[in-house]
């Protein structure tokens, strides 16, 4: 089993360990405030491919480049518009991933084949500690982190999520308690901004709403017609954050009577809801508020998937801006 260290432990002398991991070409899951990433340096193509084998990844799938400093940005992208410090002054640490045309420098095997790159700050204090120890140590400021979980289920949201998910193909698990936003960042494509302006690619804990005050105005939303042009970007595939367990997404109203249909015929449900399911084997009940609702979507997830019972129910949550993620995240689970 991967050796992984007590929540709240985070001396210097194991950040240094897990650098020097880093630099020797070997795997280190750490905590960010949206889900556990899964890290390599991102400098070394072999120790990136370590990420695809560990994950079971496709090689066309791009991965997000975690950084220490926003001045790191200017050395991973270049043609970076002006409205991309003005974002990473606002938002970062924080849960936003900017893709911006990549430098010569970023591998390949990072963007999927790509001339974009996908980068981010994030905001948990041990990523950002275990990030600028790795920065000073190895003169190298760039981590490139999917989610430390097999490729299309359920993101990690804890410490043993990771382990549980990838056993020995990671070499130590930073341990830094349960994450605080819960769903992935949001990935805002600024690589076509002179022609195209800013476009959401993958909704996140971050709105349009709140990017649209550094903008001056709401970014695009991805359609299906635009995805044929836009970068490939992490979470974008239509199947996604799926537990094993078939997971059917339905209306209040018609969640109750799903359940009851389901029992009669003699076939055991798990229930995610915002209210009690009497009907359900199991049922587990989220507040109905997005931020805490993301907080223990993956948990509640991977609890009722870990029951092995014949479905699980999942009440659709309320419409919103506020709440978009949170929906693109299921119907992908539900796919």
């Amino acid at each position: 089993m991967p050796d992984f260290t007590p929540s709240g432990a985070f001396d210097d002398a194991l950040l240094a360990r897990a650098s020097a991991l880093l630099q020797a070409g070997e795997l280190v899951a750490f905590p960010t405030e949206t889900v556990y990433g899964l890290g390599a340096d991102a400098a070394n193509p072999a120790a990136v491919a370590k990420i695809f084998a560990a994950k079971g990844r496709p090689a066309q799938h791009p991965l997000i480049v975690h950084l220490a400093e926003t001045a790191a940005l200017a050395r991973w992208a270049k043609a970076i518009p002006p409205v991309a410090w003005k974002l990473a002054e606002a938002f970062w640490p924080g849960p936003l991933t900017l893709v911006l045309k990549k430098q010569d420098r970023t591998p390949m095997i990072v963007t999927g084949g790509q001339d974009t790159v996908g980068l981010r700050i994030p905001a948990h204090p041990l990523a950002l500690r275990f990030l600028r120890v790795f920065a000073a140590r190895a003169r190298q400021d760039g981590v490139a982190a999917p989610s430390a979980n097999r490729f299309g289920r359920i993101s990690p949201t804890t410490a043993a999520h990771v382990r549980a998910e990838l056993g020995e193909r990671v070499s130590l698990v930073l341990d830094g308690g349960a994450c605080s936003v819960g769903i992935e960042s949001t990935i805002l494509d600024l690589s076509r901004f002179a022609a195209r302006g800013a476009e959401i690619l993958r909704p996140g804990a971050l709105d349009a709403l709140a990017l649209a005050e550094v903008l001056g105005e709401p970014p695009r939303l991805r359609t299906e017609k635009s995805a044929a042009s836009a970068p490939r970007v992490s979470g974008s595939l239509t199947s996604h954050y799926a537990p094993t367990t078939p997971l059917r997404l339905l209306e209040a109203a018609a969640l109750p009577d799903f359940l009851a249909q389901q029992a009669a015929a003699g076939r055991r449900c798990a229930a995610l809801s915002l209210q009690a399911q009497p009907n359900a084997q199991l049922c587990r009940t989220l507040p109905d508020d997005p931020v805490r609702y993301a907080q223990g979507l993956y948990a509640s997830l991977r609890e009722l998937d870990d029951a092995a019972l014949d479905w699980i129910a999942v009440e659709a949550p309320p419409m919103g801006s506020t709440w978009n993620a949170i929906h693109d995240r299921l119907r992908r689970a539900a796919t």
